[in-house]
């Protein structure tokens, strides 16, 4: 657990952690599943004269420390959260503005129930609690879709890659951008990619939502394959006082998609 012949190694080391910008308050951006902190590239510079800005590789993605994955810790989003509590205590942070895309979303919305002292409010950018179909609960996926995908993934990772990416960030009309998501996963260490991608797609965090008591903005795309229309309403009509922006933008991937989109949503509730 990030541990080297008995030494620890900090958060900021593990997670290869950046700060930048100048700003009396911190605003923090969370990657998704198969991406690294470069996926904010368009979109956190904007942010570095009103804040001060934190971005971090999960355990297993990017510049991350790879020794450091436990796959006991990171069998559920809680290992994650608790990674990002531990990047804001020894940042020394209190009470920022969390951006998380994707599963991070849902990473976010763990912490701030364990730590809400940390967290001023939430951004949470094509979220979903739950990824599989349940009774009256629209999730996108079948659970056989969801135990088949994760199955091709364990096979052929390149494949898997290929075939899903595209289909992730949609705009078929701009290849480069599915072209990048393929790579970002192929960069992917495979065993922990598999492990991962259980952990989110067979994630169930629905009754989180009532008890989150963060101010939360809810962007989502107004055509996507992982969380669809449904999601981003369901997500709303469960955390109270939540805002919901339906974004012009298309794929699951509009921080590359439509960035300056999803900076101007950001600023106006930031």
């Amino acid at each position: 657990m990030g541990c080297h012949s008995g030494v620890r190694v900090s958060a900021i080391k593990r997670n290869n952690v950046r700060v930048r910008g100048s700003g009396a308050k911190a605003m923090v951006f969370a990657h998704g599943f198969g991406c690294d902190q470069n996926m904010w590239r368009h979109v956190a510079p904007a942010f570095e004269t009103d804040f001060k800005t934190v971005l971090f590789d999960s355990v297993g993605a990017g510049g991350s420390d790879l020794s450091a994955y436990d796959p006991t810790k990171y069998a559920t989003l809680d290992g994650y959260a608790d990674d990002v509590i531990e990047i804001l205590r020894e940042l020394d942070l209190k009470g920022v503005v969390f951006v998380g895309h994707s599963v991070s979303a849902m990473v976010g919305v763990l912490a701030s129930l364990k730590a809400p002292e940390l967290f001023s409010k939430l951004v949470l950018v094509g979220p979903s609690p739950r990824y599989i179909n349940d009774d009256n609960y629209v999730g996108g996926f079948g659970a056989a879709q969801i135990e088949e995908l994760l199955e091709f993934l364990d096979d052929n990772p390149m494949a898997w890659s290929q075939a899903m990416a595209p289909a992730i960030i949609g705009n078929p009309d701009r290849p480069e951008l599915g072209e990048e998501l393929t790579a970002s996963f192929c960069r992917m260490d495979p065993a922990i990619a598999k492990e991962f991608a259980r952990a989110t797609f067979m994630s169930d965090n629905r009754a989180d939502l009532p008890r989150v008591a963060t101010p939360t903005l809810i962007l989502q795309c107004s055509d996507d394959i992982i969380a669809p229309l449904e999601v981003g309403h369901y997500v709303h009509s469960r955390i109270a006082g939540s805002d919901l922006r339906i974004l012009a933008a298309t794929g699951h991937c509009p921080n590359l998609s439509a960035p300056a989109e999803v900076t101007a949503a950001i600023r106006a509730y930031a």
